[in-house]
């Protein structure tokens, strides 16, 4: 237990909670407050539940950084790893905040789809006609060590993460740096750290919101690093399939990275009823990836500019 730790993200944390007790309070009064509410709103309490229950005590962190928290999370554990301070970590990330309150506060600003007409189809990265994300929930876990330890204990190794950045726009509580100069700089980070070059990448997994400024800004950072090139590699924009999880999403998408390079398959982009011009990325069906060695990025940007990128290896 001693070389086990947790590395878990979220967002936002318990918003139902807090919100029930204030219900609760202004019914019923303080004394129906539920004791528990403190510790089940606090965004630390799913790295805390995770390491009470299997006695992690290398270390039990929580990173808050919007819809980079989980990548960074990822990224953080690696270090540790690294730095010699635990053989595993449990590294990811989990939302719940589907509510009247949080749906009304994005669609204020004009980050969600409005197509609620047809929700399964509104999610649409890359698309002309993109309108907005549509929010997830939803929790994922990798679990990371050394490549010893796995080894030793006869684990299946679906991956290497093999580097990973996180930067800082400091331009914008909510936009993107309309450039993506700090997300162009997460990525080169992380190739660095990879010891990989841009000609060793052949799949992307893709921030990709949905939104018209998030994917250009995305893409003008890829083509910053990437050249011409960035337009033939495959690209994956899974928050098309299955929402946007915010704090968790980062995560869940570092699984699908993962599974893209254990499976030699690319997921597809669903939902692009006509590809914006402006973004000619490889997008679209499931690819292939064939034999031999493979190197993915998978990006996460979050409000407040963070920007998380972890590069992975195939085995």
């Amino acid at each position: 237990p001693e070389r086990l730790g947790v590395d878990f993200a979220t967002g936002i944390g318990g918003l139902w909670t807090l919100l029930d007790g204030w219900d609760t309070l202004r019914e019923k009064g303080p004394r129906r407050v539920m004791p528990m509410s403190v510790p089940m709103l606090m965004p630390n309490a799913p790295a805390a539940a995770i390491s009470m229950h299997l006695e992690a005590r290398a270390y039990a962190r929580t990173v808050a950084s919007a819809c980079a928290s989980s990548t960074e999370s990822i990224v953080n554990a690696v270090e540790h790893i690294r730095l010699g301070l635990a053989d595993v970590v449990i590294a990811g990330g989990t939302e719940s905040v589907i509510h009247p309150i949080t749906l009304a506060a994005f669609a204020s600003m004009q980050a969600l789809s409005r197509r609620n007409d047809d929700p399964a189809h509104a999610s649409r990265p890359y698309s002309i006609d993109r309108d907005g994300f549509v929010m997830g929930e939803g929790a994922a876990a990798l679990v990371l060590e050394t490549e010893e330890h796995a080894r030793a204990r006869g684990a299946r190794i679906y991956a290497v993460v093999a580097g990973g950045s996180v930067t800082a726009d400091s331009y914008h509580i909510t936009a993107p740096e309309p450039e993506g100069l700090g997300a162009s700089r997460a990525v080169r980070q992380a190739l660095e750290q990879a010891d990989a070059s841009v000609d060793d990448v052949t799949h992307i997994n893709a921030h990709a919101t949905s939104t018209p400024t998030g994917d250009i800004a995305e893409y003008k950072a890829l083509l910053s690093v990437f050249g011409d090139r960035v337009h033939e590699i495959p690209v994956s924009a899974t928050k098309a399939s299955t929402g946007h999880l915010l704090g968790g999403t980062g995560a869940l998408e570092a699984v699908f990275t993962v599974l893209a390079l254990h499976n030699r398959l690319a997921p597809p982009t669903i939902n692009i009823t006509e590809q914006d011009p402006e973004i000619p990325l490889r997008v679209g069906e499931a690819v292939e990836l064939g034999d031999g060695d493979h190197v993915a990025i998978s990006n996460s940007f979050g409000f407040g500019g963070h920007n998380a990128v972890a590069a992975f290896r195939s085995v």
